[in-house]
Formats: C-alpha cells, structure tokens, sequence
C-alpha cells in the first residue's frame, strides 16, 4: 500500500520474454498486486511472469485495448498503474506519480515520454509519429498533452466507470487520455518520466498503426461532437 491506498498494477504483454523480467524486476514494494495479461504469448512470458510472483491472466484475444480492460476489471487496487510490459517504463516511478496525483488532487495522470531524455530510446520515426499524432489529438479535442501515445498511466480506478471506450487495440492508448481529458469529472495532468529503449522485437507496423491511429482520432472526434 502507498499512502493508506491498494495498489494494482496491470500490464499487457505479447512475447515480452525479452522485457518482462526487467519490468518486474523494478516493481516497488508498495505495490499489492501485479496483473500481467498475457495475449497468447509464444515465448516463456507467462511463464516467467509466473515465477516472478505476478498474476497471470490469458487473453487468447488480441488486443491492446482488451488486454487493459481485462486487466483492468481484475485489479483491486484503488489505484491502477498501467505500464506496457517492454521495459521501456518506468515502473519504480510509480510512487513519485501517486504522490504527485495526492498533492494535486488528482485522478489520471499519464506519464509523458518528452521531451525525451535519452535520444536513442524511441527511433525517429516513432518519434515524428507521436508528434504527429499528439498534435492532431490536441486540435480536435482541444487538449494540451504533450505525449498523446503514452503506455504508462496512474489512475483512480473509480474513474474506468465514466469512461467510454471504443477501441479493443493500439488505439486505446489515445482513447483513454482523451476520455479523460474531455470528462469533467476527471481531473487529468501529465507526469515527466525518463523513457527507456524497449527489450525485444517490436510488434507494431509504425505507418500502418500510426494511419489507424489518426483515423480513429476523426472517428471518435464525429462521435463525441
């Protein structure tokens, strides 16, 4: 517990055999219980993630957005840290989050990978992609995020219930910054973290994620007008 408070954190994974022991190496001692939802993985990450003591939950499914929600409706913890299971972030920093979000008063924060602090941890083009993606997100729902694509978020679960989601994949990540930006209810900021090169092959088409995502920003703008 972290300030009298349960929490949980959930990750998706999908062949992170490379990443997973890494990440949960660095889980801090506050934190009760690690979900790792697991999306039919073919390597020994579940396996691993098993050993390290973390609750396996099997997503046969594909799905970015699926495997969060699953996790999410398995968490007890009054406050759900969500972090992608490549190594890339920084779950120690969870603490300095929470605290962050108690001081303020706040329910969502998303951890913000820029300005990035090491160059070589995202490579250019992903770079210019999430420029790309965060600035059209911040036209169309007048926002003012400065990382629209982040992986790593530290919120109230309470708050899952005024949230509507569209998206089961990729685009879940922006969804759900969006969501709750837009809900007045939610009181959001962003939280500077250090970004770290991922451990293992990727398993994302960067242009073809990065057109879905753009088109699924003007689909979800239609739906909320």
């Amino acid at each position: 517990m972290l300030k009298g408070l349960k929490i949980s954190l959930v990750m998706p994974c999908l062949n992170e055999e490379s990443g997973i022991r890494k990440m949960l190496e660095q889980v801090p001692g506050f934190i009760d219980e690690t979900i790792v939802v697991d999306g039919g993985s073919r390597d020994k990450t579940a396996e691993i993630a098993q050993d390290m003591g973390a609750r396996v939950i099997v997503e046969r499914r594909r799905g970015y957005g699926l495997a969060h929600k699953r996790g999410f409706e398995a968490a007890q913890g009054d406050i759900i840290v969500a972090a992608d299971g490549d190594s890339t972030y920084p779950v120690g920093a969870a603490s300095e989050i929470v605290d962050y979000m108690i001081e303020r008063r706040l329910d969502f924060v998303s951890a913000a990978r820029f300005p990035l602090r090491q160059e070589t941890s995202m490579r250019y083009r992903n770079f210019i992609g999430n420029v790309v993606i965060t600035l059209i997100l911040n036209i169309l729902f007048k926002a003012k995020l400065t990382d629209g694509l982040s992986g790593m978020w530290v919120f109230k679960k309470n708050v899952l219930s005024k949230m509507k989601f569209l998206s089961d994949n990729w685009n879940f990540s922006e969804e759900i910054k969006i969501e709750a930006v837009l809900n007045t209810g939610i009181n959001f900021a962003e939280f500077p973290i250090v970004y770290a090169e991922r451990l293992g092959e990727t398993k994302l088409f960067p242009w073809t994620v990065g057109v879905e995502n753009i088109f699924f920003l003007f689909y979800k703008r239609l739906l909320t007008l």
